[in-house]
């Protein structure tokens, strides 16, 4: 069959849904069909599944002319999805397609949810078409006949490919292609993101470091225009000083106004602690919203999840207070509004958001902010300029992740052993590995036979064997099992099961927050309240009761910092407010707060950096104005703190947003000395950085990922899962072995690698450093805090208050000083 032979296949089946192929779904068409890898970069809804899908079936046909009277048996193409939520949604999708063309393909689905059942037998009559996460691929390559189940596999499709870059499961899947790579010479490599700011590095990480293939590649644009509308929701009445720490709530009638507007509506909050607080405070205020309104985030079961997902799709709900969960894929035609509460923190993100509405090409997505506080309007319409301009967030890839590596290396030697000489050159191929050294493969091998030079006194470390033959393998069936529990790369923290006394299961949270509960202690979780009973093993044994509580379920580490671009936006945005030119709404609202501002201190330029003392009852305050990000923020105040306290011996106790950071005395300090020693410079920032974070006890904590993803721990079986405490005490302990004998070990040494990469963004705070150095210093000494930095006062006191005494304590405060 010809090209025009075999678009017609296709093209007839779109006629036959009222549909017109789309110039990137034909360009991807063709581009599969001579042979070559790709980057298809499309937004969500636009059609990629049929893009890719209906490329893998035209070249089977291509291959296979008689192909409706017997088709081969076997995988033909795997398609990888970073969540299980959107597997359904694709098989139904292929399964319509291959329907329609009277071709007898099988498409199935595997994840954390598939049965054991079905896992058998698709192990005895793999689908044609497989969906799957980067997990299970590995415990398929894991398995003893995994070279039998992917021999004739034609193609990997790697389905949100921007989401996988820049974590370690993009790491895994990278390791995965390398192998399937050497498995099916034939196999053609393809991945699918939305818009990212370094699409052509996305596509050599995909790829790997072979020239050849890269050559053989292609990047594919979809080209489709999407209009997104930003409204902001702009209260009545400005508090002349914004503060954090209401969520939002105080425009809660607003939203509801919203909601009742809408066919269907989606409340975007950025934690799932937040996510339970909206929803409470809709159903407490809103009665007759019950049935109507639901909730959606990771830590809810999965039959309350995909009951929310259907009811929105079949529209039975009006609204759905959500998290990330719903960022992806899930296919919501009918969904009309979106409101994000609170700043997405990036571009990325928010786009995300909004394509979530008018949800299908060449519809309007509208997108409503909610700021949480008065300064978020300035985010907001930093967020309408990167819509215009299109200006995302760029991904960074992971390099050397060495815990990975040994973790796919005991795969390989549980599937039947692997052979050194033939796996070294597929991972020196990967982009993550390209630099790896001889030496530093001989460590990892090492490892996994001998369990490092420090460790080879104990057995428990010694899981390889190395056969007569030169194959490393294990054969051991406890060491296997244990291997296979433990697979992949997300380390959260431990979960215990939250369930009802006579039984059904609400969801799981984590073991710290459960384990300062007493019996009889009532919580929020999953928009019910709940008593406390027990907790049995990893069990929480719970009821429902009518008693009163503000304590609301919280996950750890679930704020976002803000992105590098969305903080330049800001910095840019910040001067349209000054000036006053910018005649949006979100100018006019903030125009008393903006005009208190510049009486008190200035409004900064993009060529300026502020910085505000002034003292309070509290001490002596000096406020630091980067916009760069908490992350950032938390280690630039820690540095200077510790830069002044080499001039004289003084304390200081520390305070950050996203917008900047405070650094707070009992003593007073000079800020002029602080200026003409120059200690806002980059110079010795690694040294200093070290002396200042602890970046000790940040490694430290950092090591338990590795330690776990490694296996150097073991994290439990099934409903028997090792305490945090216990995991924490044991890596702590390897730690402390390898800093003490074995400084070189490579797992020390990325420990400390991801703490400046990943924790501290070490060079987002040098090229923030940098910055500062190129801009002029503005110094104001200020009567009292001003609008600016009342967001950042308020931050560290709702550390230490409960949200009615700081509210209280913020009403005195705002008197005042007003």
């Amino acid at each position: 069959m010809n090209k025009t032979q075999l678009h017609k296949i296709a093209e007839d089946y779109f006629d036959h849904q009222g549909w017109e192929a789309f110039p990137f779904q034909k360009k991807t068409w063709d581009a599969f069909l001579a042979g070559k890898h790709g980057l298809l970069n499309a937004p969500t809804g636009s059609g990629k599944t049929y893009a890719l899908w209906v490329a893998v079936i035209l070249d089977y046909i291509k291959k296979h002319p008689d192909y409706k009277k017997k088709p081969k048996k076997g995988l033909k193409a795997i398609w990888i999805t970073p969540l299980r939520s959107l597997s359904q949604e694709i098989a139904q999708a292929s399964q319509r397609f291959v329907d329609g063309i009277d071709l007898p393909f099988t498409v199935g689905i595997r994840s954390g949810d598939t049965s054991t059942k079905e896992r058998t037998a698709q192990r005895k009559s793999m689908p044609d078409l497989l969906i799957t996460t980067p997990e299970s691929l590995h415990l398929l390559l894991g398995s003893k006949d995994h070279a039998k189940i992917f021999k004739d596999c034609q193609a990997i499709i790697i389905d949100e490919w921007h989401e996988l870059l820049g974590t370690k499961r993009g790491v895994q899947m990278e390791l995965g292609i390398s192998r399937l790579l050497g498995l099916s010479k034939n196999i053609r490599v393809w991945g699918i993101s939305a818009t990212i700011g370094n699409l052509e590095q996305a596509r050599e990480v995909l790829l790997g470091v072979d020239e050849n293939r890269f050559r053989e590649s292609v990047l594919i644009k979809a080209n489709i225009k999407k209009d997104i509308k930003v409204q902001s929701i702009i209260p009545a009445s400005m508090d002349k000083f914004p503060w954090r720490g209401h969520l939002g709530l105080h425009l809660l009638e607003d939203v509801v106004k919203i909601i009742n507007s809408s066919r269907s509506t989606l409340i975007f909050t950025n934690t799932r602690a937040q996510c339970e607080l909206w929803f409470q405070s809709l159903m407490t205020k809103h009665p007759e919203f019950a049935g109507e309104v639901a909730m959606h985030h990771g830590s809810i079961n999965k039959e309350t999840r995909i009951w929310v997902e259907n009811a929105i799709r079949n529209e039975s709900l009006k609204a759905c207070v959500c998290t990330s969960s719903l960022d992806l894929g899930v296919d919501f035609a009918p969904v009309e509004t979106i409101i994000q509460v609170g700043g997405p923190k990036g571009v990325a993100r928010f786009l995300q958001r909004a394509g979530r509405s008018g949800h299908r090409p060449g519809e309007t997505s509208v997108i409503h902010f909610l700021p949480t506080h008065a300064l978020e309007l300035i985010e907001a319409s930093a967020l309408q300029k990167a819509v215009a301009t299109q200006a995302v967030e760029d991904r960074l890839p992971y390099i050397l992740c060495y815990d990975v590596l040994i973790q796919y290396l005991c795969t390989l030697a549980v599937s039947g052993g692997f052979y050194p000489d033939e796996i070294f050159p597929e991972v020196k191929n990967t982009f993550c590995f390209a630099a790896i050294t001889d030496e530093e493969w001989k460590w990892c091998l090492d490892f996994i036979v001998y369990g490092s030079s420090s460790l080879q006194s104990y057995d428990e470390y010694k899981k390889v064997k190395i056969d007569d033959t030169g194959r490393y393998l294990i054969d051991d069936r406890k060491i296997a099992m244990r291997h296979r529990l433990q697979m992949g790369t997300i380390v959260g923290a431990t979960l215990v099961t939250v369930k009802y006394q006579s039984g059904g299961y609400i969801g799981s949270v984590e073991e710290y927050f459960i384990s300062k509960m007493d019996r009889g202690d009532v919580f929020i979780f999953a928009g019910r309240t709940l008593e406390f009973i027990r907790l049995k093993g990893m069990i929480a044994h719970v009821k429902n009761t009518t008693k009163k509580t503000n304590t609301v379920s919280s996950w750890q580490g679930s704020r976002l910092p803000l992105s590098a671009q969305l903080g330049e936006l800001l910095r840019d945005e910040m001067e349209n407010f000054q000036t006053g030119k910018k005649r949006t709404p979100e100018v006019k609202a903030l125009k008393e707060i903006i005009q208190r501002q510049q009486l008190e201190s200035i409004v900064p330029q993009k060529s300026e950096f502020l910085i505000e003392t002034f003292k309070t009852r509290e001490g002596y305050h000096a406020v630091f104005y980067p916009f760069e990000g908490r992350f950032v923020h938390e280690a630039m105040a820690g540095i200077i703190a510790y830069r002044v306290s080499l001039l004289k011996p003084i304390t200081f106790s520390l305070a950050f947003n996203d917008y900047g950071f405070e650094i707070l005395s009992d003593q007073a300090f000079d800020m002029q000395e602080i200026l003409d020693n120059d200690l806002l410079t980059p110079e010795m920032l690694s040294q200093d950085l070290q002396a200042s974070m602890n970046a000790t006890e940040m490694a430290r904590r950092q090591f338990r990922d590795i330690a776990v993803i490694s296996g150097l721990v073991f994290t439990g079986y099934p409903n028997k899962a090792v305490k945090t405490k216990h995991l924490q005490n044991s890596s702590q302990l390897l730690f402390e072995v390898f800093r003490d004998n074995e400084p070189d070990n490579l797992l020390f040494r990325q420990a400390y690698t991801e703490t400046f990469e990943q924790a501290i963004q070490e060079y987002r705070l040098r090229e923030a450093l940098e910055r500062i150095q190129e801009q002029e210093i503005i110094w104001k000494a200020c009567e009292k805090p001003t609008p600016f930095s009342f967001p950042i006062i308020t931050d560290r006191l709702r550390e230490k208050l409960s949200s009615e005494k700081l509210a209280d304590r913020i009403k005195r405060m705002q008197l005042k000083w007003e």
